[in-house]
């Protein structure tokens, strides 16, 4: 009797241990056998470049200013550019990885040089009903058929180095340039960690650290020493920003330089040379 409890314990031993290796190497799968996909998080800043479209592969290796979108969390919206224009929109996003766009509203520069049908991509997002998200690839799909296109992750600090950055906004002021001005206030981060640029007379130069969570820091900013005394901007003023600034927000080419959660120090915009 004692030694059919010995096997009878063995054997559910066994079974037991045949169950738990199984569980460990069961893979979640959709209705079609399919692994299940990552979802997509819209509060971490991302930037979704063009990879694949209706199926025909997408190259911007060369591009200056690569096709993409991002998702802004706060307001829901959607913001992008597409080939030669830049487009605006909501979205909305729903468990079982579904989203939906709005229709997106653009703006009509006219490009002829473009070799990309800009409607075609706006067409893709307002057709898309669910995503699927894996190994850093996002597919905009419309129910189960082939992605209507397909977008690579970039890390948002990869968007915002070694672009030229033009001052738009002082401390909520608009600024312009005035007659006897050299250049337009400006600054760019190098790969390098140097920031290079000018404060309206002077040219400025220092360096910066990215850190999670679009933090930012400045260090070391200085100014060439030229004296321009009709200048009617305070150079002080803009060399401020960079010392006092702590973190970044950027919603397609516009990028707000703050510190902690108020107003923003200064408001700058994407320039791309042609």
């Amino acid at each position: 009797m004692k030694k059919q409890f010995i096997l009878l314990s063995l054997v559910a031993v066994g079974l037991m241990s045949c169950n738990s290796s199984k569980k460990k190497t069961e893979t979640i799968t959709d209705d079609n056998g399919i692994p299940a996909m990552q979802s997509i998080d819209d509060t971490t800043p991302t930037s979704w470049e063009l990879v694949m479209l209706d199926g025909a592969s997408i190259s911007q290796n060369d591009a200056e200013k690569k096709i993409h979108f991002q998702l802004n969390a706060a307001d829901k919206t959607v913001t992008g550019f597409s080939g030669c224009n830049t487009f605006r929109g909501s979205y909305k996003l729903e468990e079982g990885n579904r989203i939906s766009f709005s229709q997106m509203a653009s703006t009509r520069m006219a490009c002829p040089d473009t070799t990309i049908n800009e409607s075609e991509i706006l067409k893709a997002l307002e057709q898309t009903d669910n995503y699927t998200f894996n190994d850093g690839k996002l597919s905009l799909n419309v129910g189960r058929r082939a992605p209507l296109a397909i977008f690579k992750k970039v890390p948002m600090e990869n968007i915002i180095v070694e672009k030229y950055w033009k001052l738009k906004t002082l401390d909520g002021t608009d600024i312009t340039m005035v007659d006897n001005q050299e250049r337009e206030i400006y600054f760019t981060l190098k790969n390098d960690g140097r920031v290079t640029g000018f404060s309206g007379c002077n040219g400025i130069n220092g360096e910066y650290n990215l850190e999670k969570g679009n933090r930012i820091r400045f260090k070391n900013m200085a100014a060439t020493l030229k004296a321009c005394p009709d200048m009617d901007l305070d150079e002080q003023a803009v060399l401020d920003v960079f010392n006092t600034a702590d973190n970044y927000t950027i919603n397609g080419d516009i990028l707000h330089l703050n510190i902690g959660r108020r107003a923003p120090l200064a408001v700058f915009e994407a320039v791309y040379m042609q």
